[in-house]
């Protein structure tokens, strides 16, 4: 019976730095998640292909830069950005705000 002992010590061990390994592991991927933000390109990116859905577009530009944005309680990042494509025979710009996290347009505005 002396020598099962070490190895049921060997055994709950080895469950027991498993459990916490993975839950560390969890804990650190949901964090990265959280905090991962899209770069300018690919938040151009989403908004070009949602815009090409409805036909061609002419041009399209983005501001790298970060701005704060509040919606009421709501605090959050956002890209500046904008399309121009040919509707109706004239020059139609869209200018947007999007998400830093996950690319969503929060606002968009169309001018001419």
């Amino acid at each position: 019976m002396a020598t099962n002992q070490p190895f049921n010590y060997f055994k709950n061990g080895l469950a027991i730095g498993a459990t916490i390994g993975l839950a560390s592991g969890i804990a650190a991927t949901v964090w990265v998640k959280n905090r991962k933000e899209l770069s300018a390109d690919d938040v151009l990116n989403q908004v070009k292909r949602a815009f090409l859905l409805e036909g061609p577009i002419e041009g399209s530009w983005i501001n790298f830069e970060k701005q704060p944005l509040r919606k009421f309680a709501v605090h959050s990042t956002a890209y500046n950005g904008g399309i121009t494509r040919m509707e109706d025979g004239e020059l139609a710009i869209y200018e947007f705000l999007a998400d830093t996290k996950t690319g969503t347009v929060l606002d968009i505005t169309r001018s001419i």
